[in-house]
Formats: C-alpha cells, sequence, structure tokens
C-alpha cells in the first residue's frame, strides 16, 4: 500500500493498493523457466528433491498470482474494490511471505513477548557439514537447541549468583538457513 490521499483524486481514501506481481521479478522468472528442466534432469537421473522441497517451489510459482485465488476486498472510506491474491505463506524460499512472516515476528516479540528487562542475543553457528544432517533432521535440531538452551542458561544464572530452583531463564528460538548457501566452501 503506498500513501496517496485526496490530492491524488481518491477522496476519504488515505492509501492506494498496488498489487504484487511477482511473476515480473527476476526470481520468478527464473524459477518459472528452469525449475520444469532442473525436475526433468534430475528424473533423468532417476534422483528426485524431497518432496519438501518441490512443494516449496510448486507453492512460490503460485503465491500472489491471481489465477489461483484470490480475495475481494473493498475499502470502507470510499467503497473501492480490490483483487487482493493468495500468498503461500511459505517459510523457506518465497521472498515476499518470508519477509512479511519476520516483521510480523519481529514486531510480535517486541510488543507483546519481550519483558521490560534486559535481553541479550545468543548466536549458534554449526559447521557447514552439520548444517545439511540438521536441515533434513528436524528432531535433531530440537534436540541441540534443548542442550544449547539448558547450559547456557544454566551458565547465565550461576553468574548472576542464583540457582536453578530459584532463578528462571527464557529463550526464544530462530533458525536461519538462508546465507551459507551462497558461500562458498
Amino acid at each position: 500500500m503506498l500513501p496517496a490521499g485526496r490530492e491524488a483524486g481518491l477522496g476519504e481514501c488515505a492509501w492506494l493498493y498496488v498489487r504484487h506481481r511477482p511473476e515480473r521479478t527476476l526470481l520468478y522468472k527464473i524459477v518459472d523457466e528452469y525449475y520444469p528442466a532442473f525436475k526433468q534432469h534430475l528424473e533423468a537421473q532417476e534422483t528426485y528433491l524431497p518432496a519438501y522441497v518441490d512443494q516449496e517451489f510448486e507453492d512460490y510459482l503460485k503465491c500472489g498470482r491471481l489465477e489461483h485465488g484470490f480475495l475481494r476486498v473493498r475499502c470502507e472510506s470510499c467503497h473501492t474494490e480490490h483483487l487482493v491474491s493468495f500468498s503461500c505463506k511459505r517459510r523457506g524460499f518465497c521472498p515476499s511471505c518470508g519477509a512479511r512472516r519476520m516483521t510480523e515476528s519481529a514486531a510480535l516479540l517486541a510488543d507483546e513477548v519481550f519483558p521490560e528487562r534486559p535481553v541479550r542475543q545468543w548466536v549458534l553457528s554449526v559447521p557447514y557439514p552439520m548444517r545439511f544432517l540438521l536441515a533434513s533432521r528436524p528432531e535433531v535440531v530440537g534436540r541441540m537447541l534443548g542442550i544449547f538452551y539448558k547450559c547456557l542458561s544454566t551458565y547465565l544464572i550461576q553468574k548472576a549468583g542464583f540457582t536453578r530452583k530459584v532463578a528462571q531463564a527464557g529463550a526464544i528460538t530462530l533458525i536461519q538457513r538462508f546465507g551459507s548457501a551462497q558461500k562458498k566452501n
């Protein structure tokens, strides 16, 4: 949405809706053009992508496209109607949905979750070969994060001069899976 207002001739409307058109982005064009051929290439070698990866690409290609579903919304102020396409709401690949989810999560944490207390960020980084294991085995990620949290919270509580019986620590875990694929080993 872009601010427009009365000076743009919209009457009472304060916002102008501009529909996102993913099919015009470079990433969309590349995936749309080359993904089917890539899948065929893998099938010819009798190799297949995991189902969740294939689903991620398929959903991305439908995200934001009117032909895959939409809602008709009407402005209560000026009664203008717009078509708003469905989004894939995926976490892994879609830049639009990923950015929206990241923004919503940050706002929720800042406004409703974090107490009025000091907050510290800790980052656990694992070696590249282990990242592939963790990506394919989510149950291992949960166990690893549990161990990391227990060690870290115990350390912080002891450093503050308390015991686990008296003090508590809290944690919010966000897993970042992007970025490392762009680096060369």
